[in-house]
Formats: C-alpha cells, sequence, structure tokens
C-alpha cells in the first residue's frame, strides 16, 4: 500500500461532522464494539485490558501469526479473525465502533491512519509512530476529524505519576532547570547484520509482518516475535520503548513542547540496529514550570546513569533501577518507575512530600497497590471517553508531541556527539543531513 494511501490530507472528509467521535462510537444498546490490530504479547494485554470493560465487545481480531490468533480466538469465539488489517477495516467498517493497534512501532501509523480515515476512535501503543512526519499527520489526522485517541502509555494514570505532576506543577522544587531520566534496558543491537535466510515458519505472514517496511529476508530469532525493538526498520531502541515511559510525566508535569536541540552520544551508526547504550541531551524552551532553558538528560543501556551530582542520594542509597530526577531551585525530586511514590530531597536529605499542595479537585485518588489493580484505568479511559463518559489523558494531541520528542533522539543517533537543531514551525533540522530520517518511503505490499 502506497504512502499516500495512509498520510493524504484528510480535507472535507475530516470536516464531515463537528460531532465529537464518541457520539459515533455508540453502537447497539450502548456498547462499544473493538477491532484489534495486533493481539500477542503486549496486544495480548491490550486485549485483555480493553475487553475487561463491561461495556466492550471484541468483534475482530487481527494478526499475522496464526498461532497468536488462535489464541485470542479461543477467549473472543465470537469475534471475526483477520490477517490483514486492511482487510479487516474495509469487510467491517459498519461493524466496529473502534480500534485498537497493537503492532511493532512501524505499522502503528499504516494501521491508525486508516482506522481513522474510517472517522474510528483508535488506541494505538508507544511510541505512536515510527517517523515523526507520521507523528505530526496522526496528530493532524485525530483533530480534523475530531477523534477519541489514547497513546498506550498505561501509567500515565497511575496515582504516583499525577501525584509527581501535581506537585512539580505547585511548585515543590520551584523553577525546574534539569530532567535526568534512565534505563539500563537494552533495547539495541551493536553487532553485525544477520546474513542469509531461513524458512519463514508456517504460522507466520511474512510480508505482512512487514508491511510498509522494506522487503527482507525472514532470520528465525531476530524479528518476530521479539527482537524488532532493537532494529531500525521496526522498532525505536530503547528510548522508544522505555523512553516514552519515563519521559512521560517529566515531560506532561513541565508542560514542554518539542525541544530545540538535541544530541546523542553514541557509537557510530551500523545501518541495522540501534546503539546499545545513548546519552541524550536536549535542550527545550522554558515553560511556566522551568528555568528559561529546560535541560534533559537521557541515559540508557547496561550501567545506565553514569554517576552525578545530581543523582546522588541521602544516606548513600542506591538510585532505582530506572526513574527520572527533576532538579529545580529548590531542591530535588526523584520519580522511580514504577509504582513507588516521588521523593522530595532538599541539601541532601529527604523531606516528607507536602501533601497539602494537593486540591480535591485534582482527583488524584489512592496509591497505587498493584499493576494488575490499576492497569486497566487508562484502557477504560479510552472506552469511557469513545462512550461519552469521560476523555482520555494521553490523546493524539499530547502523544504526537511527546513521540517526536523521543525520535528526534532516536534521529540524533545517526549523527553521534553532533548537536542538531529542530525548527518546531517548519518541521525540520537545520542540519539537512538529518532531515532524511524524519520519514520513510513505504513499500507496496
Amino acid at each position: 500500500m502506497k504512502k499516500r494511501d495512509f498520510l493524504k490530507t484528510t480535507g472535507a472528509l475530516a470536516l464531515a461532522s463537528l460531532l465529537p467521535s464518541s457520539i459515533w462510537a455508540l453502537s447497539k444498546n450502548g456498547r462499544l464494539r473493538t477491532a484489534h490490530i495486533g493481539v500477542s504479547n503486549m496486544g495480548g494485554e491490550d486485549l485483555a485490558s480493553i475487553s475487561s470493560h463491561k461495556l466492550v465487545d471484541v468483534v475482530a481480531l487481527c494478526d499475522v501469526d496464526s498461532n497468536a490468533l488462535a489464541a485470542a480466538k479461543k477467549l473472543h469465539p465470537n469475534a471475526e479473525v483477520y490477517k490483514d488489517y486492511r482487510v479487516l477495516l474495509k469487510e467491517m467498517k459498519n461493524d466496529i465502533d473502534a480500534v485498537i493497534v497493537s503492532t511493532p512501532d512501524h505499522t502503528h501509523a499504516p494501521a491508525s491512519m486508516l482506522a481513522m480515515e474510517m472517522d474510528k476512535p483508535v488506541y494505538c501503543q508507544k511510541p505512536l509512530t515510527h517517523h515523526v512526519v507520521e507523528a505530526r499527520a496522526m496528530r493532524k489526522m485525530a483533530k480534523d476529524k475530531n477523534l477519541v485517541t489514547q497513546m498506550g502509555i498505561q501509567v500515565h494514570s497511575f496515582y504516583d505519576y499525577k501525584l509527581a505532576t501535581i506537585l512539580i506543577q505547585a511548585g515543590i522544587i520551584g523553577k525546574v532547570k534539569r530532567v535526568r531520566a534512565w534505563s539500563p534496558k537494552n533495547w539495541g543491537y551493536d553487532g553485525p547484520e544477520p546474513q542469509g535466510k531461513d524458512p519463514v515458519p508456517d504460522n507466520l505472514d511474512w510480508n505482512l509482518w512487514l508491511g510498509t517496511a522494506k522487503k527482507r529476508a525472514y532470520k528465525e530469532k531476530v524479528y518476530h516475535p521479539g527482537n524488532w525493538r532493537k532494529l531500525l526498520d521496526y522498532g525505536c531502541g530503547t528510548l522508544g520503548d522505555m523512553g516514552v515511559h519515563i519521559f512521560d510525566t517529566p515531560y506532561n508535569a513541565l508542560d514542554l513542547d518539542v525541544p530545540r536541540t538535541i544530541k546523542n552520544s553514541c557509537r557510530e551508526p551500523n545501518g541495522f540496529g540501534f546503539p546499545e547504550n545513548n546519552i541524550v541531551t536536549y535542550e527545550f524552551p522554558g515553560t511556566q514550570y522551568t528555568a528559561d532553558t529546560l535541560t534533559w538528560i537521557w541515559s540508557d543501556g547496561k550501567g545506565a546513569p553514569a554517576n552525578h551530582e545530581d543523582l546522588k542520594l541521602p544516606n548513600g542509597e542506591k538510585l532505582p533501577g530506572q526513574g527520572a530526577m527533576f532538579i529545580g531551585e529548590k531542591g530535588r525530586l526523584l520519580l522511580p518507575h514504577f509504582m513507588q511514590l516521588p521523593k522530595h530531597i532538599i541539601d541532601g536529605k529527604y523531606v516528607a512530600l507536602d501533601m497539602s499542595l494537593v486540591k480535591e479537585s485534582d482527583q488524584l485518588g489512592t496509591p497505587t497497590e498493584s499493576y494488575n489493580k490499576e492497569g486497566n484505568k487508562h484502557y477504560h479511559q479510552f472506552v469511557d471517553a469513545c462512550l461519552g463518559k469521560d476523555t482520555t489523558t494521553a490523546p493524539f494531541s499530547y502523544a504526537a508531541r511527546l513521540t517526536e520528542t523521543i525520535l528526534l533522539g532516536v534521529i540524533a543517533g545517526r549523527f553521534p556527539n553532533k548537536t542538531l537543531h529542530w525548527d518546531n514551525k517548519k518541521a525540520k533540522f537545520s542540519e539537512d543531513e538529518a532531515n532524511q530520517f524524519l520519514d520513510a518511503a513505504y513499500r507496496y505490499f
């Protein structure tokens, strides 16, 4: 399928109705009929969480892996099954109310854009897209068509993350001048590109798995089912996986837009996999919650983060395995990832959180007890929004900007130790050689 078929301007179609899509999503008896594109691994979790809502009927399942599809069909025997999302959307256009996209990153935009063209609300896994151009296109279409949308950053709806946002915006550490965020996870690959090919398993449609990505020979245990995140053509590395979750709260709390400059300290590009270690430095224009300029340093891979005074904890404690540190004019706030309360640090000592900064109108709820208990909140919020009962907190208007920020750091990995300058209005780098990575040609498949 050609790229213009996915990313065409919406024009008159977008203005066909100014009614919110929640009105369209109301189906028979006030229930929501959902179609799920990608039902293995994270797709299986998305399916379970969406379908746990008492007003959801799962009517369509789609996966390029017949084993995953069969397992999902057992759980939802009344659902129609497909291996090609294009066929699903064409044949069931009038029988579905919302679409859940849980594929590898390179298929997020193609599947989501096609669904939105049909006026369907979309829940899409993170990162929202594989390329910056796609993120801007999805944001525009969702706005033009007035669609209910949500990106799959489940912890966005958790107590500890909402609490940190409230505290930062209430000025608990004053204006924030730096954020340091980290994950020792390694979704990179520094080795050589695999050679040769292996037989494609009978359960896998390799052409459909590749989708719009360029044609490539199948290699066992390299791409499907799990290692695609490490590879340039399909994933976005550790930054695009854990970075989206860990960036989310500081990005939201500080009311950031996209950065002005980006530099990635990493190995030279190998044309196949992402670097296994990255240190990405962003500079953002200031907001009401930050200094005139905000510096953001992301570290990933084995050993991340390196020791730094900003990250020193009281009593010689070790940092949490993953997390973020806000450095402000009146102290620091540590936000572990995840399901741990933020910690306030002043002059090298922990101090009690000032909960008087939380207002009743903040609707904070109660502390998160377990992922199993709280994990469905973000999904149910999407369902309720489709039914006109709520609004989403990670719509594409927000998710696209966060994803763009992440992807700019990914692109900077193509130019190690070089500062790239981003023009938000023109959506281009000053360094022309970097602009080729804002987009990629779609393969006809």
